[in-house]
């Protein structure tokens, strides 16, 4: 009886440990924190909950077809500078192109696995490795190792998913944000361009095309942006009045 207490206390810790655990990625995710500073801590509070010894996640690089770290909480520096992995290549590179989760009991054994002689040096055993999914299509993956071997829960798979999820969420919403701002600086380039050329047109009775190319050489020449050069003829112009 004291025994089943014991197991029955020991899961309750357990939980409420995923509990405390998924609510500080929730709390990091909806700060204002860096990216690169929330995937640490995804990486660190996962490795802490999960008793992971190393946990890492990589993100795709959609043109080059290649997983690349972008967060680990190991100290390892052969493990942090480990190459980039192809899409399909190693258990990592086909969790991701399959979308599907993967478990390893020891990937030192697994003919799957490619960095083995990294694996032996930092006494890794087990992996879990989790996609990284956003409408269905992996932008990454998470990856759990242990130093000793282990069969994961159905448990330890449901955190490491939903911590999976909350993170691709966390990157394709700053994704967004970044392209957003970037399409609306463009815009004002644009707007701030057009001004200037009109502006030039007036003053030296040139066209739009010359006005156009004035700008542009004397951004290269000066090695400064266009944008900048715009704004310069545009101040001068609100001076003279």
């Amino acid at each position: 009886m004291k025994t089943r207490v014991r197991k029955l206390e020991s899961k309750d810790r357990s939980y409420s440990k995923q509990i405390e655990a998924l609510s500080r990625i929730s709390k990091a995710i909806s700060s204002e924190l860096y990216l690169d500073n929330i995937l640490k801590l995804i990486v660190t509070v996962t490795a802490e909950v999960m008793g992971s010894k190393i946990c890492s996640l990589m993100l795709l690089d959609e043109d080059k077809r290649e997983l690349i770290v972008r967060a680990t909480q190991s100290i390892s520096e052969e493990y942090n500078k480990k190459p980039n992995l192809k899409l399909g290549e190693g258990i990592a590179g086909r969790v991701a192109q399959e979308n599907s989760p993967i478990s390893v009991l020891d990937v030192k054994k697994d003919p799957r696995y490619i960095s083995v002689k990294i694996a032996k040096k930092e006494k890794l055993c087990s992996l879990l490795s989790v996609p990284l999914s956003v409408r269905r299509k992996a932008i990454g993956v998470i990856n759990c190792y242990t130093s000793s071997p282990r069969r994961f829960t159905k448990s330890e798979m449901d955190v490491l998913t939903t911590v999976a999820n909350q993170a691709a969420i966390t990157i394709e919403n700053t994704e967004l944000m970044v392209r957003s701002k970037v399409i609306q600086e463009e815009l004002e380039t644009r707007k701030l361009v057009e001004r200037a050329k009109d502006i030039l047109m007036e003053e030296l009775a040139i066209s739009g095309q010359e006005a156009f190319r004035k700008i542009q050489k004397q951004s290269m020449n000066s090695r400064r942006p266009m944008r900048e050069i715009a704004e310069a003829i545009i101040l001068a112009r609100e001076i003279k009045k």
